[in-house]
């Protein structure tokens, strides 16, 4: 079983490239965001699995809410910002696209 969340970690980590991508290529601010959260999301889930593998699931469950916490409140302030700098809608904009 360990074996299974040993490869399920792996893929994990594999499947935050495409996120990754997008976070650092995409086209506007809002699909940066995207994919920032995404990645987030990602390590959430894998804390909760390093916790398994180690045995110590409650002390890692501990940490994985107190990082989706501060990942879901970085995405909201950093959104806000860029919505009162009306910066998640300009690259949409200049691209000829409404």
């Amino acid at each position: 079983m360990e074996l299974f969340f040993l490869y399920t970690g792996i893929f994990l980590c594999l499947a935050m490239l495409l996120p990754l991508y997008r976070a650092v290529t995409g086209p506007t601010v809002l699909d940066r965001l995207i994919g920032v959260n995404a990645i987030g999301s990602k390590t959430t889930v894998l804390l909760i699995l390093i916790g398994v593998l180690y045995r110590r699931v409650d002390m890692f469950v501990d940490i994985a809410l107190a990082y989706a916490m501060l990942n879901f409140i970085a995405v909201l302030a950093a959104s806000r910002f860029f919505q009162k700098r009306k910066g998640l809608y300009d690259e949409a904009s200049q691209s000829g696209e409404r």
